[in-house]
């Protein structure tokens, strides 16, 4: 079937926003999506909002609204009224032993191929806690930037999500399997000791992204020249007056996951993160714009920034180089692993949030606390 006029200048608007939407579905997006839609993509852009941000409120979006399409017939409504919330929450967390004795239990297997032959849904079972959550949330968000009242905050809406979530079966994954702890970081730093510009490149981003409180891979795809300031030394031994020094920058975060560019936040990197960023940087000829660029087969190098998921590859291939399982790890295991080695080093949790910038202690001592426990005398009372 021959493309709408409709949808084609949906496309082309997509196009427009490229640098922040994933543009690898423009087509499938402008399906998807109505004019009403893409206007209020755009109109977020415009705004400033943060292009991972904007990356999950559209992904959502479209994803709704082809849900709602699927399951209703009809586009999705602005408000939502409460019976179409419920119904999203049954089709999506569901008990998959209940659906083999009752096939109208959960998503309607009709439901379920529709959104399988788009390309929007990628399990066949129920989703995650954190997926259904994280898509109302979006949702509501979405009806505020609309200018219309969504009625989320209905008691029977969330009574019913805290149920589902709290009978839901499945056991939250992190995001990568495993950390990335300093035994694991220096394995992966072995591949890339050379002095090639894509060793160079690799070892400052895995350097980077771990010793400054494991910045996440946006960051790290995002950070320019002006983020970094050289300060001085820092002594190994901070108590020990004789001890030697390491250099030391400081980065200012700008707009993260949780903070904005206005607030300022900063971390530091030390020693050989340090030492590895100013190699980069000076064999890159990097004095202004990314600093992380694309290196090519050639060896040279362009002025096109890397992707939050180049990081991701780029961790994967050195993964595999040092003769580990790569689907262990992900790029957020450089996060959860300098957590955790934090926890390893006794480093007080409170220090190991200052440079992680992590805003909630839940979330932080859930990867800290896991070492700490481990370690404890009460593990060892069964010995």
């Amino acid at each position: 079937m021959a493309n709408s006029a409709s949808q084609i200048s949906r496309a082309k608007q997509l196009d427009a926003l490229a640098a922040v939407l994933p543009m690898a579905a423009a087509d499938r997006y402008a399906e998807i999506l109505t004019d009403a839609d893409v206007a209020t993509l755009k109109h977020l852009a415009d705004t400033g909002m943060g292009a991972n941000t904007l990356r999950a409120l559209a992904s959502d979006l479209a994803y709704l609204e082809a849900w709602c399409r699927a399951a209703t017939g009809r586009p999705l409504p602005w408000p939502a009224h409460p019976e179409l919330v419920l119904k999203f929450v049954a089709h999506h967390m569901w008990d998959p032993e209940h659906k083999a004795v009752d096939t109208a239990h959960g998503m309607p297997d009709d439901v379920i191929e529709e959104l399988w032959d788009r390309k929007v849904l990628k399990v066949r079972g129920p989703h995650a806690p954190k997926t259904v959550s994280r898509r109302l949330s979006n949702w509501s968000t979405l009806h505020q930037w609309k200018g219309v009242e969504g009625q989320f905050d209905d008691p029977g809406i969330k009574k019913a999500v805290r149920l589902a979530m709290k009978a839901s079966g499945r056991t939250p994954q992190r995001k990568s399997r495993k950390p990335v702890t300093r035994d694991v970081l220096d394995r992966l730093l072995a591949t890339c000791g050379g002095s090639k510009a894509i060793d160079l490149r690799d070892r400052a981003i895995l350097l980077i992204a771990f010793a400054a409180g494991g910045r996440r891979r946006s960051e790290v795809a995002t950070l320019r020249h002006s983020q970094i300031s050289v300060v001085d030394p820092i002594k190994l031994r901070p108590a020990d007056q004789a001890s030697p020094t390491v250099p030391c920058v400081r980065i200012a975060l700008g707009r993260t996951k949780t903070t904005t560019a206005g607030q300022g936040a900063f971390v530091f990197a030390a020693g050989r993160a340090a030492v590895a960023l100013h190699e980069w940087m000076q064999a890159a000829g990097v004095t202004s714009g990314p600093i992380f660029r694309e290196v090519r087969k050639n060896g040279s190098i362009g002025m096109n920034p890397l992707t939050p998921q180049s990081i991701n590859l780029i961790l994967k291939k050195r993964c595999q180089m040092a003769g580990l399982d790569p689907t262990d790890f992900s790029a957020h295991g450089l996060r959860s692993g300098f957590m955790t080695q934090a926890g390893r080093d006794g480093i007080p949790l409170v220090d190991a949030m200052r440079q992680s910038a992590h805003k909630s202690v839940q979330q932080a001592a859930g990867y800290y606390d896991e070492q700490e426990h481990a370690q404890s005398m009460s593990v060892r009372v069964g010995l």
